[in-house]
C-alpha cells in the first residue's frame, strides 16, 4: 500500500499532536480528513478489555441529510469486524440503486486501530450512495486510523498517570493522617495520664488550687479527645454517606448569629464583624450547618490568630442564599487551595497549629448534602474567604 504524500501525514500528525485535548485533536483531525476524503459518517469505538466494543467513543455526522443520516448508520458491524480480523473491511450495498435513497445505498470502510502492538478499537467510515472507497482513500484513512490510535492511546496514558497521582497523593495524605493523629490522640492521652497519675500520687497532699487546675487541664484535654475522635467517625460517615440528615425550614442568618453568640463565650478577644442582607427560608440541618461555621471559627483561632473575622449572608438571585466567611491572616498559598477540602488534606509550613485534615472535608461533604457548594479564595498575607452557597426554599 502507498503512503499518503509527506505533506498530508505532516498536517494530519500535526493536528494530532498539538492538541491537548483528545476530542479537539480528533476534531481537527476529522476535520482535515474530510478536505481530503468524502464520507458521510465517522464513528470510532474502543474495545472493552474483555474484547468486546464499548459504546461509541466519538461520532460524527458531516455529510448532506446529517440527522437522517446519523440516525440510520454508524457502522458498528464493520467497526467489529475490522476489531476480529485485524484488518481492513470494506462493505458495498449488495445491489447498488443509483435512483434509491442515499441512506439506503451505504459504502463503508472498518479500519482497526493498533497502537504498541494492541487493537484499541475501530473506526468506521461510510459514504451514503456512493462513490466506493479508491485505492487512495483507503490509504488516507488508514493514515488517519493509525494517528487516531495514537490520540486514544496517548489519552489512556494520560488517565493512567492521573489515577497513579491520585493514588501517591491518597497514600501520602493517609500516611500523614496517620503519623498526624498519632501525635494529636498521644498528646491529650499523655496530659490525661499524667495528671490523672500525680493526683493519684500517695506520697503527696495537693492544696484545692492545684487539684482544681490539674482537673480542669484533664476536663479539657478529654474535651479535645473527645472531638477529634468524633471528627474521624464523622468523616468517615461522610465518606460512606451513611449519615442521617434532619431537614427542615430554617433562617441561615438566625443560625450563624447562634454560633457567634457561643464562639464569643469561648473566645472573648475574637473580633467578630456580622452584616446580613437576607431573610431568605433554606431547607437544612441545622445542627450540621452549626457545626460548619463552628469549624470554620476553629480554624480561624487556629491558623489567623488575633484576625478579625468578617461574615457577611447574601442573595445572588432568587435561587441561592450566599455566605462569605474571611478572615485576615497569612492566607494560603494559591497551588493548596484546590486540596484544603481533600479528606487528610493539610498545608504544609501552614502558620499555626497544624491539624488533621478533616475539617474542611466534613464542611464540604456536609454542603453537598445540602445541595450546596463551598469552596475558598485567598492572597498571600491578605486573609482566607470561604465561600459557602446554598439553594434557598
Amino acid at each position: 500500500m502507498k503512503i499518503p504524500n509527506q505533506s498530508l501525514r505532516y498536517h494530519f500528525w500535526q493536528n494530532a499532536v498539538q492538541e491537548k485535548d483528545w476530542k479537539d485533536a480528533l476534531d481537527f483531525l476529522i476535520a482535515s480528513l474530510r478536505d481530503a476524503l468524502v464520507f458521510d459518517n465517522l464513528a470510532i469505538f474502543i474495545s472493552e478489555k474483555s474484547g468486546e466494543t464499548s459504546e461509541i467513543a466519538y461520532a460524527r455526522a458531516v455529510g448532506r441529510e446529517k440527522k437522517a443520516e446519523a440516525d440510520a448508520n454508524w457502522g458498528e458491524e464493520i467497526a467489529n469486524q475490522a476489531i476480529k480480523r485485524e484488518e481492513i473491511v470494506l462493505k458495498k450495498p449488495k445491489e447498488p440503486n443509483p435512483n434509491g435513497k442515499r441512506v439506503k445505498n451505504a459504502y463503508l470502510i472498518g479500519l482497526p486501530l493498533k497502537a504498541s502492538g494492541k487493537i484499541l478499537g475501530a473506526m468506521s467510515l461510510i459514504r451514503f450512495g456512493g462513490p466506493k472507497y479508491a485505492e487512495n482513500h483507503i490509504e488516507i484513512a488508514a493514515l488517519a486510523a493509525i494517528i487516531i490510535a495514537y490520540i486514544f492511546e496517548k489519552r489512556a496514558l494520560q488517565e493512567t498517570i492521573a489515577e497513579l497521582e491520585s493514588v501517591q497523593r491518597q497514600m501520602r495524605l493517609q500516611d500523614d493522617f496517620v503519623s498526624t493523629i498519632s501525635h494529636e490522640l498521644r498528646t491529650p492521652l499523655g496530659f490525661i495520664k499524667g495528671y490523672s497519675t500525680t493526683l493519684l500520687r500517695d506520697d503527696t497532699d495537693w492544696d484545692e488550687e492545684t487539684r482544681r487546675e490539674f482537673l480542669t487541664i484533664i476536663d479539657e484535654e478529654t474535651d479535645h479527645l473527645t472531638e477529634l475522635i468524633e471528627n474521624i467517625l464523622e468523616s468517615a460517615r461522610l465518606e460512606s454517606q451513611t449519615i442521617e440528615m434532619n431537614f427542615q425550614p430554617l433562617r441561615l442568618d438566625a443560625l450563624i448569629r447562634d454560633v457567634i453568640t457561643r464562639v464569643k463565650a469561648r473566645y472573648t478577644n475574637l473580633e467578630i464583624v456580622f452584616n446580613s442582607n437576607s431573610e431568605k427560608i433554606i431547607q437544612g440541618d441545622s445542627t450540621r450547618l452549626a457545626q460548619i461555621f463552628e469549624n470554620l471559627f476553629s480554624n480561624a483561632v487556629k491558623y489567623a490568630p488575633a484576625s478579625k473575622i468578617a461574615i457577611a449572608v447574601d442573595n445572588i438571585n432568587s435561587a441561592f442564599v450566599q455566605v462569605t466567611f474571611a478572615d485576615s491572616g497569612a492566607g494560603i498559598p494559591e497551588a493548596h487551595l484546590l486540596f484544603i477540602f481533600d479528606r487528610f488534606y493539610r498545608v504544609p509550613d501552614h502558620p499555626g497549629k497544624a491539624g488533621t485534615g478533616l475539617g474542611l472535608f466534613i464542611c464540604k461533604r456536609i454542603i453537598e448534602a445540602h445541595r450546596g457548594k463551598i469552596w475558598a479564595e485567598s492572597e498571600d498575607k491578605k486573609g482566607t474567604c470561604f465561600i459557602i452557597q446554598l439553594p434557598a426554599q
